[in-house]
């Protein structure tokens, strides 16, 4: 693990491989770790790189006040200090959103968009009475004692979690923050990127879980029609997190995108 300065915060990185730029943007109550599978397969042929935003793993804590466009600032400062850009950057879930806000302030630090299972946030992609149900049951687990916070990873997957990833599961959520999480629940409630959608003139791919019942498929849809040079593949009997529940799929699927999209731009 790794440290960049940036702003006063200290953004914790890991960093493997060597090759085009691939960077991996986590979710919601979870840290650079998810990404464990895809830094150890996509590492022969792409300098794969997964930070810990602010706020998460062993990042400094978010700021009092901080938006949206904070954390696309602190990215696009790791990239820029790691002299990545342009880059490949995925984002899952709230990554997704995190990645959007990101090409949207700096463009030239994005050569693709990979977007898994997210959202132009939760205002932009969800009805209103889905977003309600969802801060009041936010608001339900932060108020929980310390000792019984728990940030549940049920309901992301198809089914159980892999039993390979469970323990993996366990150490990120035991990390998660409460006043991280209760500061970036607020700020992906209200996010609305739908005016983004059109303007992204990098080759995007979208990446769903067939079953996820977080993002659904008709969000996918959404991207899909908005995104001009857009393409989706759906994981059959995936949920939400499909880079830990089809891992094997979803790194050949980021490793064919991202390989189509490096010939001559990064001189491989």
């Amino acid at each position: 693990m790794e440290i960049v300065k940036t702003n006063g915060l200290d953004i914790a990185y890991e960093r493997v491989g060597g090759g085009p730029p691939l960077v991996f943007v986590h979710g919601a109550a979870e840290d650079s770790r998810v990404w464990r599978p895809q830094l150890a397969a996509l590492a022969d042929e792409f300098t794969v790189v997964a930070w810990d935003e602010p706020g998460a793993g062993r990042s400094s804590d978010v700021p009092a006040d901080f938006g949206l466009a904070d954390y696309a600032g602190c990215l696009a400062a790791l990239i820029e200090a790691l002299a990545l850009g342009p880059a490949h950057v995925a984002g899952l879930s709230w990554g997704g959103t995190v990645a959007q806000e990101l090409y949207r302030h700096h463009p030239e630090l994005v050569a693709t968009l990979i977007f898994i299972d997210t959202y132009a946030g939760w205002k932009g992609s969800l009805p209103e009475d889905e977003v309600r149900a969802r801060l009041a049951g936010a608001r339900q687990m932060l108020a929980a004692p310390a000792d019984e916070f728990d940030p549940a990873f049920s309901g992301l997957f198809a089914g159980d979690p892999p039993a390979e990833f469970v323990p993996l599961l366990a150490e990120i959520a035991i990390a998660v923050r409460p006043a991280s999480l209760r500061a970036q629940l607020m700020v992906m409630a209200e996010a609305d990127q739908r005016d983004l959608l059109p303007q992204i003139a990098v080759p995007t791919l979208l990446i769903w879980g067939e079953l996820d019942v977080r993002s659904p498929l008709s969000v996918a849809r959404q991207f899909e029609r908005a995104i001009p040079d857009t393409q989706l593949v759906v994981i059959p009997g995936s949920g939400h997190i499909s880079n830990l529940e089809q891992p094997e799929q979803f790194n050949r699927t980021v490793r064919e995108f991202c390989r189509s999209h490096s010939q001559g731009r990064f001189g491989h």
